[in-house]
């Protein structure tokens, strides 16, 4: 029996164990079939948001043993990945969605687009995140549950936080003097 091209579930449950055994999470999966010049990209990250990213070593081992995983599932029967294909192992870039607490958690202190525009993360805590909508004289502050402002995506920023932003970044989420997110309307802060 000829097998099809494995499709992202089947890679995840073939990986997980491994991309686990390195203390990272695989974040994404995309496939791109198109003959031999098919493509595997794996997304991985750390399980701890406060840690730093796997680097430049790390991700060439883990794709080592990867492809290594791959070449005997195939051997073996389990897998088919036809004429060939390209294997790439990377980390979530700044286009990837912000869709899991660990996601907002990393990104503490950067800008991120929402639906209703750019706002700052200031904190996050348990299903909640407290949002800064910049503004000159006097940013304003939010909280709303995470899960109601998903895939928004971290806005790269070429320059630092401006002062009053930056000190409201990172206190204690009662600091913030707000109600819990589930007491708020889901409209952004007005301006």
């Amino acid at each position: 029996m000829v097998m099809a091209f494995p499709n992202k579930e089947q890679l995840e449950d073939s990986l997980r164990g491994l991309v686990n055994e390195f203390g990272l999470l695989i974040e994404g999966i995309k496939i791109t079939k198109a003959g031999a010049k098919s493509a595997i990209r794996i997304a991985v990250d750390t399980a701890d948001p406060r840690a730093e990213r796997p680097d430049l070593d790390q991700l060439e081992e883990l794709s080592r043993e990867v492809s290594k995983h791959l070449d005997d599932a195939e051997a073996a029967g389990e897998m088919s990945f036809g004429a060939g294909y390209t294997l790439e192992l990377t980390t979530p870039g700044v286009d990837f969605p912000l869709v899991e607490q660990r996601h907002w958690v990393r990104n503490i202190g950067r800008l991120v687009r929402l639906a209703g525009g750019v706002e700052r993360i200031a904190q996050v805590e348990g299903e909640d995140v407290v949002l800064i909508t910049p503004d000159k004289k006097q940013p304003s502050v939010r909280r709303v549950r995470f899960a109601d402002v998903a895939g928004a995506v971290v806005e790269v920023e070429f320059s630092q936080a401006p002062a009053a932003e930056a000190d409201l970044v990172g206190l204690a989420i009662d600091a913030y003097g707000l109600p819990g997110a589930e007491d708020q309307q889901d409209s952004p802060a007005e301006d």
